[in-house]
């Protein structure tokens, strides 16, 4: 198959996957807001081919707006503080039927023309779409039970606890970025620099709920994730609570996981130690996995929708770095001590200039890895994500270091 039909081919499974997504909202929840900073759920079922729309056939192609109002309504997420609210109402949007009708006339409109479309802005409805999956998987986690239409059962017996050791990684070098002429990467990856890494020391494992529950008995405050009935913590998944699983990394916000670190006396990691420890090897050599170069699979990590909740973190040992560390990809992303910022020399897409600029305000911190609910295509070693530190929604662990 050649390049372009490969990605005409990945645009039209990731199509198929944000609708199995959709598929999970109830037809009269598409104007709850399950994420109260975030838009309706309806914003969502438009904004995917809208942004497709504008950005191929519009912005690349020049073709004539059928629906141009709603190009504007569905073209531009939000991104509000924590507790800063919208304040639309459930009418001001259309019905669900519009939408589903815009969205077939954008599909079939664009899929006449995708052979005419430049392949970077192809890779970028791809990606974008995936995201969205993810941050999507957020809204619906977030949704009560009754709000969906499937809820997943989660079933979790805990396991021995796991062994918590710190592992020494010896200084050297970490290629943090993408090369220019290295094949599609988002704006803020390029480009590839090499840093050199003082020795440290990193957890072999993610913190643990049951290692944060030592923290909320010595008085912190429980992450997102969890509930408190009588005397018996619980873990909201995607199909309800379950009790909570001590073996499963905690998912908690930026500020909580700096908390922790400041508690045990350790340190979250710098975007660069991570990739050392993820990526590098004793020898220089770096890898484009933690486990080496075969492609992700299920038994390397606890990526690529295969699962709606976590694992323990004991689970993937073949998904271990050259180190020895465990889950560096997968099983939720890991926050970092990097404010998100550009790399020397940044440019943004001509086509799509707002993906990162307004980002670097100092206000968002940069996590690494990935989540069970993030595609392989995003597991390559330079794709960055972030979010604000107080963000309570997100699949998000951390591990520490020793400097």
């Amino acid at each position: 198959m050649q390049p372009r039909a490969h990605l005409v081919h990945a645009l039209r499974e990731a199509r198929a996957r944000t609708d199995a997504m959709f598929a999970m909202v109830r037809s009269d929840s598409f104007y709850d807001r399950p994420i109260p900073e975030r838009h309706r759920t309806i914003f969502y079922l438009g904004h995917l081919d809208a942004f497709d729309w504008n950005q191929i056939a519009q912005g690349a192609l020049g073709l004539t707006p059928f629906h141009a109002s709603f190009d504007r309504l569905f073209a531009f997420g939000i991104d509000p503080p924590v507790g800063q609210l919208p304040d639309d109402k459930a009418s001001d949007w259309p019905s669900v039927e519009e939408v589903v009708t815009y969205n077939q006339q954008a599909r079939r409109t664009l899929d006449d023309v995708l052979d005419r479309a430049p392949e970077p802005m192809l890779h970028v409805a791809v990606e974008h779409r995936l995201m969205h999956a993810e941050t999507f998987a957020y809204i619906l986690h977030n949704a009560p039970p009754n709000r969906k239409t499937l809820s997943p059962s989660t079933h979790h017996v805990d396991g021995p606890e796991p062994i918590h050791r710190m592992i020494e990684i010896r200084e050297g070098a970490a290629t943090v970025g993408r090369p220019g002429n290295d094949g599609f990467g988002w704006d803020n990856e390029f480009d590839a620099h090499a840093v050199h890494i003082p020795s440290f020391a990193i957890s072999q494992y993610k913190v643990t709920n049951g290692q944060y529950l030592e923290f909320v008995r010595d008085g912190a405050v429980p992450p997102p994730f969890w509930t408190k009935r009588g005397d018996q913590w619980y873990w909201r998944a995607m199909g309800g609570d379950i009790p909570l699983p001590l073996d499963w990394p905690v998912y908690a916000t930026w500020e909580q996981a700096l908390a922790y670190a400041q508690w045990a006396g350790k340190a979250l990691p710098t975007e660069e130690q991570f990739h050392r420890a993820a990526y590098g090897t004793s020898n220089g050599e770096e890898r484009s996995y933690p486990w080496g170069e075969d492609p992700p699979d299920e038994q390397r990590g606890n990526f690529d929708f295969h699962r709606w909740d976590p694992l323990p973190v004991t689970a993937t040992p073949l998904g271990d770095s050259a180190f020895g560390v465990s889950q560096l990809v997968g099983n939720g992303w890991e926050w970092t001590t990097t404010v998100f910022r550009p790399f020397p020399g940044f440019r943004p897409f001509s086509f799509y200039p707002g993906y990162s600029a307004p980002f670097f305000d100092g206000a968002h911190y940069l996590m690494k890895g990935a989540s069970p609910q993030t595609a392989a295509r995003l597991l390559r070693r330079s794709f960055r994500n972030w979010f604000r530190p107080n963000y309570p929604y997100a699949y998000a662990g951390f591990r520490l270091v020793e400097n």
